[in-house]
C-alpha cells in the first residue's frame, strides 16, 4: 500500500509513526466521563467520542460545552445495546421493530451481527443521523463520528454513515483496506473490490484515513504499563489508530460489566501515568487529534 498522503499534509514524513489515542464509550456510564475528564486534563489522549442513547449523554454534553476550547469529542454512532447486566438502552430514531434496531425487549439488539442482518439500511441512516444531530443540538462541536463495535462497517449502512458525516463537515473514522485484507475478514473477492475502491475514492477526496487500528492487550492491571508499551513501540509508520476504553473505579461500573471492569480502569490510570507520555517522546511518535484532521478535511473541500 502507498503511503498515506495524510502524513505529509500533518507535516510528517512517509516514515513517521503517529498515532491518535482514541477514548471510546464516553457516556456509557459516570465513570467513563470522569475518567474522560481527567485524561483530557492530565493524561496522554487525542480525542474521545460518546455514545449519545446512553444516560451519561447529557453530563458528557455539558461538559463538552463548560470545556470547549480543550475537548475533542465525537459521536460513537452506537447501534447496539451489548451488556448482559441488565443495563441497557435503545435507539433515538424510532420505536418500530421494523425497523430492525430493536430486540425484543424494546432496546438496540445485543450483537453487531443482528444488527446487520435485520436493520434496514434507511432505519440505521435516520439513527446516524439523529444521534449526530442529538450531540450537535446539545452544545458539542463534533469532530468526528465512528462506530461502536464497527457495526457500521457494514456494505448496506457504510454508505449512509459517510455521506451523514459529510453533509455535517465532519470526518467519519476510515481505514485504508486492500482487497486482500477484506477478503480476510470474510467478504467476498467482488465486495471487497468494491469497498477498497470506495475507500480509495474518498481518501483522494480528502478524507482522513488510518492505516491501522490496534487496542492494548490487557493481561492484569500490574501488567498494563507494559502491554501499552509494547502496542506504541510496535506501530508501523503511517497513521494509527489506538483504540482505549478508561474509566474509573466505581460500583456501577462493576455492576454494568462484573468480569471487564478491571481492564477499563487499568487502562485509565495507565495513560494517566507520566511515563507513557515520555516513552511516547522516546519513541518519536507524533500523537494527533481529531480536530486537526476535521480542519485538514474542511479545507480541502
Amino acid at each position: 500500500m502507498n503511503p498515506n498522503p495524510l502524513l505529509r499534509a500533518l507535516g510528517l514524513s512517509s516514515g513517521d509513526r503517529a498515532v491518535l489515542i482514541h477514548t471510546d464509550d464516553i457516556g456509557m456510564c459516570q465513570a467513563s466521563l470522569t475518567a474522560y475528564a481527567d485524561l483530557s486534563e492530565h493524561g496522554v489522549i487525542s480525542a474521545g467520542s460518546v455514545m449519545v442513547p446512553c444516560p451519561w449523554f447529557p453530563a458528557t454534553a455539558k461538559f463538552c460545552t463548560e470545556h470547549a476550547a480543550s475537548v475533542d469529542m465525537g459521536v460513537h454512532i452506537t447501534l447496539t445495546s451489548e451488556w448482559q447486566s441488565g443495563y441497557r438502552w435503545g435507539p433515538l430514531s424510532t420505536c418500530d421493530p421494523a425497523s430492525g434496531l430493536l430486540d425484543g425487549a424494546g432496546y438496540l439488539p445485543t450483537t453487531t451481527e443482528a444488527v446487520q442482518a435485520n436493520a434496514r439500511p434507511d432505519a440505521v441512516r435516520r439513527e446516524i443521523e439523529t444521534q449526530l444531530q442529538r450531540a450537535l443540538d446539545a452544545g458539542i462541536d463534533v469532530t468526528h463520528i465512528d462506530t461502536h463495535m464497527g457495526t457500521v462497517f457494514h456494505p448496506t449502512f457504510l454508505e449512509g454513515y459517510i455521506q451523514t458525516a459529510l453533509s455535517h463537515g465532519i470526518p467519519p473514522f476510515l481505514v485504508r483496506v486492500t482487497p486482500e485484507i477484506l477478503e480476510a475478514h470474510g467478504l467476498d473477492a467482488g465486495l471487497a473490490d468494491t469497498l477498497t475502491t470506495l475507500v480509495d475514492t474518498l481518501e483522494a477526496q480528502g478524507l482522513p484515513m488510518f492505516d491501522d487500528v490496534r487496542s492494548p492487550v490487557f493481561d492484569g492491571p500490574a501488567t498494563h504499563l507494559e502491554r501499552v508499551q509494547e502496542a506504541l513501540e510496535s506501530l508501523n509508520p503511517g497513521l494509527t489508530y489506538l483504540i482505549i476504553h478508561p474509566s474509573k473505579d466505581t460500583p456501577e461500573l462493576r455492576a454494568i460489566m462484573p468480569h471487564g471492569w478491571q481492564a477499563r480502569v487499568a487502562e485509565y490510570e495507565t495513560f494517566m501515568m507520566d511515563e507513557v507520555r515520555a516513552f511516547t517522546e522516546a519513541q518519536g511518535i507524533q500523537i494527533i487529534n481529531w480536530r486537526r484532521l476535521r480542519e485538514l478535511m474542511r479545507s480541502r473541500s
